[in-house]
């Protein structure tokens, strides 16, 4: 019976190069080998040619280098980029290039599905089938970067964990994406250009603080009223608006790292002044930042999006009270690639 291949990627270098020294070879072919998968992306053994071709059928005899594939590549009006990609057991996810003036942003997946029950998110609808392996999360900014040099001439420089899933239902992979991102030995990319965005897992979050980890935090707020959080995401009820509340206060105790809240306004759901100032009192908790961000409906019509003057009385609220405010008017609707349209409809 043929044994299942391993997938390289999931040994550190150390262990490559104690594979290399136990199949008679020198350990720094260790060090080759990991160059080829990690900053040079490799897809096959075959391309890296400062390997004798000996030890590359010695490799593909005993690994396999599980890379994501673009299936489908879909550009809309703006300019935003949607890719759907292909895992190696065929499932599908999908990560979005969002580009502006002077930046171009990865937004990326972290599991297939999504582990929570959001009403107004499409991705929440489809059951969460597994996480992403690192290498997986890597491989879809690699993706993304190479579609900036190629569309806009420009290396990627910001990465949001905005995709489909919810990143701490992933937490360890995530980070051992994270670190390979911004490691010399990856893409070095700086911590401080990546935002890991949540649904607000209040133990994950103090977890992420006790590993003095240095990328931004965002949290998906959307209600700071318990009974309508729970309302619109269910799980609220598990994770309450007082527990998240001591997270973030201990995040912010840690880290001293500013947290972002992502808040969309709907009609006849959070858009009275009682909902605005429950979110001012939010605030006060810790420095923070408020992105109002335009909803991107789901086809059910169950959610609409508030009127301009419920927009007005967040954003007069907020910097009333000295709270920064930013409206983020969403890119790629028209190929669902907007903030909560991932779904895979192909």
């Amino acid at each position: 019976m043929e044994t299942k291949k391993k997938d390289i990627r999931a040994l550190t270098k150390e262990q490559l190069r104690t594979f290399f020294v136990s199949n008679g070879d020198k350990a720094f072919r260790g060090n080759q080998v990991y160059e080829w998968l990690w900053q040079k992306s490799a897809h096959s053994f075959d391309e890296m040619t400062n390997i004798s071709k000996a030890t590359r059928e010695m490799l593909e005899e005993n690994f396999v280098i599980n890379h994501i594939k673009v299936d489908q590549m879909q550009r809309s009006n703006d300019g935003t980029i949607k890719n759907a990609v292909r895992l190696h057991d065929d499932l599908v996810v999908e990560s979005v290039l969002i580009p502006t003036q002077t930046r171009t942003t990865a937004c990326v997946s972290s599991q297939v599905g999504c582990s929570l029950d959001c009403r107004f998110c499409a991705t929440a609808r489809l059951k969460r089938m597994r996480n992403l392996n690192p290498d997986e999360i890597y491989d879809q900014v690699v993706a993304i970067d190479n579609e900036s040099r190629l569309y806009f001439d420009r290396p990627l420089s910001n990465i949001v964990f905005m995709g489909m899933g919810e990143p701490l239902m992933n937490y360890n992979n995530v980070i051992k994406a994270i670190d390979k991102i911004t490691s010399k030995e990856g893409l070095a990319m700086s911590p401080r250009r990546i935002t890991v965005s949540t649904s607000g897992v209040p133990k994950m979050i103090k977890k992420m603080a006790d590993d003095e980890v240095r990328f931004k935090l965002a949290v998906s707020l959307h209600s700071a009223i318990d009974e309508v959080r729970t309302s619109i995401m269910p799980f609220n009820s598990t994770f309450p608006l007082a527990d998240l509340r001591d997270a973030l206060q201990y995040w912010y105790a840690k880290t001293k790292s500013r947290i972002t809240y992502e808040y969309v306004v709907w009609q006849g759901i959070n858009d009275t002044q009682k909902d605005v100032d429950a979110l001012v009192e939010f605030c006060r908790f810790a420095p923070s930042k408020v992105n109002l961000i335009e909803y991107n409906p789901i086809d059910d019509g169950e959610f609409q999006q508030a009127p301009e003057k419920a927009l007005k009385l967040y954003i007069d609220t907020l910097e009333r009270n000295g709270i920064t405010v930013t409206v983020r008017r969403s890119r790629g609707k028209d190929i669902d690639a907007a903030c909560g349209q991932l779904a895979n409809k192909q």
